[in-house]
């Protein structure tokens, strides 16, 4: 039985701007005409890639779906790929399309939350005699991404099947593809979060660490990226400049745009010390409600861009409140969930007190109203 290794690429489809595809996925017909016109167009760019297996998923995805720990969309067009018969042999072509509406394996249908950006990948691998890998490997770093244009009739096919006009259509190896969303993270000024994601990818096993832009620490390690509390962190080390409201505001932005990054590629976000979280939401615990101060209290912190940026729970007590916690809500819908989590991790009344602003103390940490003393 000859052993054969897995080589991962995408065909990379840049559409006409403000065009999209009618659907995200082809039908198993049409998956196996696309895959015989990618299959043409290889032999061309790949010389001897005929020993090898090629096996073409009849979808289109976003490069968050594809770059996820494991990469289990690649990681399920391998295993497919592998159950055909005399797959053992290498040769032939291989494409997995839908079947009554419904694709062969979840990994493989495309998420429509992710439908609206201007590129698209269907992905594809060569499965490659062993003695023959290194070889095919190296081509596909070399030849596709310089001369790796697809085909007229491949890119005529997508679309007339998928009503799209294209720009370009490419082929990609999947290193490609990482080093090219490397670029495009650190043009966005997202390359501290790129540093937590190429761990999650390539080197899960390692710890790394990076600053975010305003200085907020992350760390990678066990699959999960951590972070220390924002408002005791912010006191202790944020740069609080002459509006230090202004700042940790925009401390509280960019860590929405993390989260929602690595939510989209499947690395889960915690608080040091804290448990990761399905919602998405952070709770920072300071302290346990005493029973013997008055009912914890809500209280909403808002910001321009933001709406509640922030939750504190707090005893009102004469003088100084005692504050327990604070939540963040870091997506559309979160809120509702967190003031749930915190009336009942606390026992405080379900009631919000909007602020009307961030409220800071003298050191920057958010802080909560309390009674005048009499």
């Amino acid at each position: 039985m000859t052993e054969l290794i897995a080589c991962p690429a995408v065909l990379a489809l840049e559409l006409a701007g403000g065009d999209a595809p009618d659907r995200l996925a082809l039908t198993r017909d049409e998956a196996q005409a696309l895959a015989a016109l990618m299959a043409d167009d290889l032999r061309k760019l790949l010389p001897g890639v005929e020993t090898a297996r090629f096996a073409v998923a009849g979808a289109l995805f976003d490069g968050v779906e594809i770059l996820r720990p494991g990469f289990p969309v690649f990681a399920t067009l391998d295993e497919l790929a592998r159950r055909i018969p005399r797959v053992t042999s290498a040769g032939g072509v291989v494409a997995f399309g839908t079947h009554e509406g419904n694709m062969p394996a979840q990994p493989l249908v495309p998420d429509p939350r992710y439908a609206g950006g201007p590129m698209r990948l269907v992905p594809w691998m060569l499965l490659v005699p062993a003695d023959e890998a290194d070889d095919i490997a190296a081509t596909m770093e070399t030849e596709l991404v310089g001369r790796g244009e697809a085909g007229e009739r491949t890119a005529d096919f997508l679309m007339r099947t998928l009503g799209m006009r294209l720009e370009h259509a490419r082929y990609l190896s999947r290193d490609d593809l990482i080093a090219l969303t490397c670029v495009q993270y650190e043009h966005m000024n997202l390359a501290p979060m790129w540093t937590m994601l190429e761990a999650a990818l390539l080197t899960p096993y390692k710890e790394e660490t990076a600053l975010g832009s305003r200085g907020l620490p992350l760390r990678y390690a066990e699959g999960q990226v951590a972070i220390p509390g924002p408002s005791a962190w912010f006191a202790a080390s944020g740069t609080k400049g002459d509006n230090p409201v202004h700042e940790f505001a925009g401390t509280l932005f960019e860590l929405r745009q993390y989260a929602a990054l690595l939510d989209a590629h499947r690395v889960p976000l915690h608080l040091q010390g804290e448990s990761p979280r399905p919602e998405a939401f952070l709770v920072e615990h300071l302290a346990d409600a005493d029973p013997r101060l008055p009912e914890p209290v809500l209280y909403a912190h808002e910001a321009a861009g933001l709406g509640m940026a922030a939750v504190t729970v707090a005893q009102p007590v004469p003088g100084k409140a005692r504050v327990l916690a604070h939540g963040y809500p870091l997506a559309p819908g979160a809120l509702g969930p967190l003031l749930d989590a915190l009336v009942e991790r606390y026992g405080a009344a379900a009631e919000v007190r909007t602020l009307g602003r961030m409220m800071l103390d003298a050191d920057g940490r958010l802080d909560a109203p309390a009674p005048a003393l009499h």
